[in-house]
């Protein structure tokens, strides 16, 4: 029904909205051409150009919204089946878990079965987690908001992952002129898409680089101010094909790994009504822009 109603207010908008605009605005060149230049003439043709630049910021706008809608409407659905898959897994695997430490305390292993039993353990470890991912997942993000710059969170995110640059043999770069403008935000929520974001930098660059983060303010449109938070990476980029998928559930390019981290992460911006966007040349590195509106209240 959404996704029905997106296009809906496409098409009503493209035919009916910005197609006689587009016109009055070629009626007012010409007009300007077939007559003398007069302050009056150049200052509709200004107004009326003005109004198309305007009228297009909101056309891409609502494009971008149904392009949100369209995601969070698919991720829902996955995240109803995926958290009904979770807890049919979750009730068994804790059984297996609990008896495992039975046997590990009443038992006395030789090295081969102490191996084996490491082994399973890791093994049943790592389902545990995925399962967490999928509830976490299915969950949509409960925020706790407050009014803070959005910089504290970014300089937060780098002191936490300090340590963890060193041994991916990352050197980060900051660019902030001033810092960001306060808003409201969860700053354990936002520090978890950071974070997310930055880890995944660095396991794209596999002999080490340079992550620059680059912050700015910046308008949507002539209403709506934001705050941009751009992670940057020199790793091996994302192909055309695979920039359109990377917020999509289960989709990664990993050995290991659910592909559920950069859909959290959506989850979380889209709740804060921002975005996440991504660009990238494949061989040329990547950059994930986190975009969150500037808002009082």
């Amino acid at each position: 029904t959404v996704i029905v109603l997106s296009l809906l207010i496409n098409y009503i908008f493209a035919r009916h909205i910005l197609g006689p605009i587009q016109k009055l605005a070629t009626e007012a060149d010409r007009l300007g051409s077939l007559k003398p230049s007069s302050n009056e003439i150049s200052a509709l043709k200004k107004s009326v150009h003005g109004l198309i630049e305007s009228e297009e910021q909101t056309h891409q706008e609502l494009e971008r919204n149904r392009e949100t809608m369209m995601l969070s409407e698919k991720m829902a659905l996955l995240g109803k089946l995926g958290a009904g898959t979770a807890h049919s897994i979750r009730n068994p695997l804790t059984s297996v878990k609990m008896r495992l430490f039975s046997l590990n305390r009443s038992c006395d292993f030789n090295k081969h079965q102490k191996e084996d039993f490491q082994v399973i353990s890791s093994e049943i470890n790592q389902i545990n987690q995925i399962v967490e991912n999928f509830l976490e997942f299915a969950r949509p993000p409960k925020l706790k908001m407050k009014k803070m710059s959005p910089s504290n969170v970014v300089d937060s995110a780098l002191h936490l992952l300090e340590e963890r640059l060193k041994s991916y043999h990352v050197t980060t770069r900051l660019i902030r002129h001033h810092p960001l403008s306060q808003t409201l935000v969860d700053p354990a929520q936002l520090k978890e898409v950071i974070v997310n974001i930055i880890v995944n930098a660095c396991e794209a660059m596999d002999k080490g680089g340079m992550i620059i983060i680059h912050e700015e303010e910046n308008h949507a449109d002539p209403q709506k101010k934001v705050a941009v938070i751009r992670i940057i990476d020199d790793g091996t980029g994302i192909s055309q094909e695979d920039q359109g998928e990377v917020f999509n559930p289960f989709f990664t390019t990993k050995d290991e790994g659910t592909g559920l981290g950069l859909s959290i992460a959506f989850n979380i911006i889209n709740e804060h009504g921002g975005w996440l966007d991504v660009s990238s040349e494949e061989g040329c590195g990547a950059s994930f822009a986190i975009i969150l509106p500037i808002k009082d209240s």
